[in-house]
């Protein structure tokens, strides 16, 4: 017992040791130091006025010392049939700004597609990705001037899908073209607060711009075919911006200024009773307004009595009658004929299929007959002569004046 309360008493000693923080001697003084931060170092290179968040440039190497890729990559994207005239008329500048990169490029028009590919001269293995957004791009409907720039390092692009998240057709139309806007003043706004390039076309929409920007972009556009209009994130975007001018708000939340818009649907119960509501209100105001009533105005003269505007009238607005009840019957409705009842009675169901179709055809020929009838109608309704009005003559004037003259006498 004693050698087990001894080894369990030096494991819990031990235990105690080394969960409590180490001491360290420094210049004679004991100080205590955390367990996590024993072994740190100080970093005499490390100063305070090194960036650490800034991204060097990566230029290329010198000659001698540039060694080529072990392997070729390469990415291949199709286009679509309109834009291989527009294609073929800028892919020199392409091929040329792709060369300046270490990247060569190939214009298939057989098989509609478009090939980047690394070559022994390119020394950044991530550019051949650049070069595979390039593509995308120009196949997606983007300038080349703009589509180029898609090769800077700040810059990167996203083209989002929008065919598959709305089902109606109308109603996919009618929300791609709120992202435009009424003569594209959506889209503009939504340039100008996230700094992107953004073009809508076809099933999809392009963006260019930083991951920040893009971040955006992407939230509006879902958020648009998901049926929030884009005008809700431009104001919040809006006020985003003013808030990160103010220095003081820099550590604070920003919640308590930012717009909530909640989406609320109504039940039938919470309508109807919203409803009974406004009835109720317009029941007390026609209540208490006396349409017989007549506003009394001070009459000193007569001049004043005789020149003064007759009294408003008030419109009453007609209350809502409630619709009558059907009586309740327990029985339920008598059973409506079927169409095969229908030709069992019209003895339609025992003729031939030639008998059907010959009946068919005459009752169709009859119908096309009072079409064309009522048409032509129609069009001879222009070129009936309206009744022409003649002139009394001296004669007739003089009996009628003499017949007025006989009647005023009797």
């Amino acid at each position: 017992m004693s050698a087990e309360a001894s080894s369990s008493g030096i494991s819990k000693k031990s235990k105690k040791s080394k969960s409590k923080a180490v001491e360290a001697v420094v210049e004679g003084e004991t100080q205590e130091v955390e367990k996590n931060k024993r072994h740190r170092k100080d970093k005499p290179w490390d100063t305070d006025d090194i960036d650490h968040w800034s991204i060097p440039t990566f230029t290329a190497p010198n000659t001698d010392e540039h060694r080529p890729f072990l392997e070729e990559s390469s990415f291949a994207l199709l286009f679509p049939k309109y834009r291989e005239p527009y294609l073929r008329s800028i892919w020199s500048s392409i091929t040329s700004e792709l060369d300046k990169q270490g990247l060569a490029c190939e214009l298939d028009l057989v098989q509609g597609q478009m090939t980047v590919k690394t070559t022994r001269k390119t020394w950044d293995p991530y550019v051949v990705l650049k070069g595979r957004d390039l593509l995308k791009l120009l196949a997606r409907g983007v300038n080349a001037p703009q589509a180029i720039k898609i090769l800077q390092d700040g810059i990167a692009c996203d083209v989002i899908k929008i065919g598959g998240l709305v089902r109606n057709k109308e109603r996919f139309v009618k929300r791609r073209q709120r992202l435009v806007g009424p003569n594209g003043s959506t889209l503009k706004a939504i340039e100008l607060l996230t700094e992107c390039y953004v073009l809508v076309q076809g099933n999809t929409v392009s963006a260019m711009g930083t991951y920040k920007g893009l971040k955006e972009v992407r939230r509006i556009i879902i958020d648009c075919m998901n049926n929030v209009h884009p005008i809700y994130r431009i104001k919040e975007l809006m006020i985003r911006r003013e808030l990160a001018k103010d220095p003081k708000l820099q550590g604070e939340s920003w919640d308590r200024f930012l717009p909530q818009f909640q989406k609320k649907h109504l039940s039938t119960s919470e309508k109807t009773a919203k409803k009974n509501a406004v009835l109720d209100r317009q029941s007390v105001i026609d209540s208490t307004i006396n349409p017989n009533s007549i506003p009394v105005t001070s009459t000193s003269t007569s001049t004043t009595s005789a020149t003064a505007a007759p009294p408003a009238v008030v419109k009453r607005t007609p209350f809502p009658t409630a619709s009558k009840k059907k009586a309740y019957t327990p029985f339920p409705p008598a059973q409506q004929p079927s169409k095969l009842d229908l030709q069992l009675a019209s003895g339609e169901y025992f003729l031939k299929p030639r008998e059907k179709e010959a009946m068919e055809k005459r009752k169709k020929a009859e119908k096309q007959n009072e079409t064309s009838i009522k048409r032509r109608e129609e069009r001879e309704e222009a070129f009936i002569a309206p009744a022409e009005k003649r002139e009394e003559s001296v004669e007739e004037r003089r009996k009628k004046r003499k017949r007025a003259t006989a009647e005023e006498l009797m």
